[in-house]
């Protein structure tokens, strides 16, 4: 399980330290691809896997699927761990993300969430003061 958050610095070739934590999980090659607000989603092979079959089912008569599917695949990219345990992350990722110098990399349970370290910080200090109001909404999903 991932889990956890992390700090690392983005070098000017576009490689970042992957938190040895994640490693083991994510293991030698994971796929990253676009997230949502801002961030990019890292996923275990096996995840992905297991996403995508998922994905497939989505009915492609749906302007919405077609759109979602082809801009969450067309941004995944396959990245492998270096000697170092840093990974390559390509130029349309680190402009979507807005990923410059500081780097957060958070768990979220079967991925990874990598961040610009400010805005990560503008996420998670707007998130933390609605947390309790989110927490009560959630008492509406099943578990």
């Amino acid at each position: 399980m991932l889990i956890g958050e992390f700090n690392h610095t983005l070098d000017n070739k576009g490689r970042v330290i992957v938190p040895s934590r994640f490693r083991e999980e994510l293991q030698d090659r994971f796929i990253i691809t676009r997230g949502l607000d801002s961030c990019l989603f890292a996923y275990p092979m096996e995840e992905w896997n297991n996403l995508e079959r998922k994905l497939k089912t989505m009915p492609f008569t749906r302007a919405e699927a077609r759109a979602f599917m082809r801009l969450f695949f067309s941004g995944a990219s396959e990245v492998e761990l270096d000697k170092q345990g840093r990974i390559l992350i390509p130029p349309i990722l680190r402009e979507h993300a807005e990923l410059n110098k500081e780097v957060t990399f958070i768990g979220v349970s079967n991925r990874a969430e990598i961040w610009s370290k400010e805005k990560w910080e503008e996420y998670s200090n707007k998130s933390n003061l609605s947390y309790e109001q989110v927490a009560e909404k959630m008492i509406d999903f099943e578990f």
